[in-house]
């Protein structure tokens, strides 16, 4: 926010608006989030359209942000091109016909950073599944998986040392996603348990089985497990493996992270094959996980 504009609008706000400081930088960063969507869309703030705004609106809502945030980020975008509209920096305000989502379109529930270390909390370690499931839940929470991406994971697709795991998404897409040292730990913790398991033959690559079957486990077993964990938490709202990923989503933008980045890991736009994916985005994913992800913030204070 080098541009003059940008230092005018924070005084706008301070001064005729009379933001605290808390507003004021809640406002700053919605902005922020904007502006990166503009800039890799390759448009001028002065030349946004209505349509280009509906498209980030969607793009937000894409990612699992839910409607009382888009609002809110939606609040700061208005107030930022009202503010220009009247400086004459644009000749029209984008804003005038951009509808806001419909609250009855409400998305998941997001948990919150307390939430979700509630329900690892509340894993039962005495137990033989307990590493197994503090697994499931820090690398669903740490990687923004789908429950079948988590449930399809091969020993194969990790690369631990490096930071990295390969997932495979819808229509047989790949791309290498960054994991959190806590998901790391909790990984390998696991694989001195999985040792001890008679895996079955045609199993032998599966990252997290039954202990009993010694089989993959199914898209059921990890709901089940999910639901447990939230009542022993004393969560009683609805949470399904999804919700971590909304979680993941919502936790990596509040933080600052680049939408476009957070769209690539959740694997929801074509990235090419993960050879070129892995040569051209992958230091500067690993990066945005680094800054962004409260994972990784808990572990470097």
């Amino acid at each position: 926010m080098t541009d003059p504009i940008f230092r005018h609008y924070r005084q706008y706000l301070r001064l005729e608006r009379g933001f605290s400081d808390n507003t004021l930088e809640a406002y700053t960063k919605d902005l922020d989030k904007l502006l990166s969507f503009l800039e890799a869309e390759g448009t001028d703030y002065r030349n946004t359209t209505t349509g280009q705004l509906q498209t980030f609106v969607a793009t937000l809502m894409d990612v699992g942000i839910t409607t009382r945030s888009i609002a809110r980020i939606l609040a700061g975008v208005r107030s930022f091109f009202k503010f220009l509209y009247l400086e004459s920096e644009i000749a029209a305000d984008p804003c005038d016909m951009l509808e806001s989502p419909a609250r009855g379109s409400r998305l998941p529930d997001v948990l919150t950073i307390e939430e979700i270390d509630s329900i690892i909390a509340a894993i039962d370690m005495t137990k033989a599944e307990g590493q197994r499931d503090r697994a499931i839940i820090e690398t669903l929470y740490s990687c923004g998986l789908r429950v079948s991406e988590l449930c399809g994971l091969k020993m194969s697709d990790l690369f631990l040392d490096e930071g990295f795991i390969r997932v495979h998404g819808k229509g047989k897409k790949e791309r290498l996603v960054p994991i959190a040292p806590s998901a790391v730990v909790e990984l390998q913790l696991w694989f001195e348990k999985r040792a001890e398991i008679a895996i079955r033959p045609g199993h032998e690559d599966t990252v997290f089985v039954s202990f009993r079957r010694g089989t993959g486990l199914s898209r059921i077993t990890i709901f089940h497990i999910v639901k447990v964990l939230c009542l022993a938490a004393g969560i009683r709202s609805t949470v399904s493996p999804h919700t971590f990923r909304h979680s993941f989503a919502t936790h990596l933008l509040e933080g600052g992270a680049n939408l476009r980045t957070i769209q690539e890991m959740l694997g929801h736009e074509e990235i090419g094959t993960t050879e070129i994916y892995m040569h051209v985005n992958r230091q500067r994913l690993r990066e945005e996980i680094l800054h962004h992800h409260p994972r990784n913030i808990e572990s470097s204070t």
